[in-house]
């Protein structure tokens, strides 16, 4: 596991917030934590998030307006988001959360398994994603030209690749 990377938990009442770290803290993880949308979203932008937990009401930016925000930047559209609402889940929340691409609903109070379980999934599906991403980005300087995956010839551009015709087989 890659220890620069935390786990976000988000919500405006401090209760529900100690709730989740003590529910989250047997994992082992780094947690960040923030009291309302801004502080979410400034601890996004500094990066190292592997997973966020948002309520989904919260005074000023909520849960939702942070995972909108998310979702418009290239660093952080790829985090994984757990809404955590204490309301009943309804058919616009639920439309509008899906169509912003969120990993999961829970619903308060938290079942604690349950959210051991879907934090764990998500931080190391989150840290495998991300891991040849930041190699990547550390092996490539901004000016050179991609590197192609191994076992790949690259082009010259002046080369084509000639592909032999071959007709399209009857359906069935």
């Amino acid at each position: 596991m890659s220890a620069d990377m935390k786990v976000l938990l988000v919500d405006d009442h401090e209760d529900n917030l100690f709730a989740m770290e003590s529910i989250l803290a047997p994992l082992g993880y780094p947690l960040e934590l923030a009291t309302n949308g801004d502080a979410a979203l400034k601890a996004a932008l500094h990066g190292g998030i592997a997973v966020a937990v948002l309520d989904v009401v919260m005074p000023g930016v909520s849960g939702l307006d942070v995972v909108r925000y998310l979702r418009r930047l290239a660093q952080t559209q790829l985090i994984p988001v757990i809404l955590v609402t204490g309301m009943d889940q309804n058919n616009k929340l639920a439309a509008e959360a899906l169509r912003l691409g969120i990993a999961d609903f829970l619903l308060k109070p938290l079942d604690p398994w349950a959210l051991r379980i879907k934090v764990q999934y998500l931080y190391r599906t989150s840290v495998l994603l991300s891991a040849p991403l930041r190699q990547q980005t550390l092996r490539n300087h901004p000016t050179d030209p991609p590197q192609a995956p191994s076992g790949h010839r690259r082009l010259r551009p002046t080369e084509t690749i000639r592909i032999p015709w071959q007709p399209e087989e009857p359906p069935l």
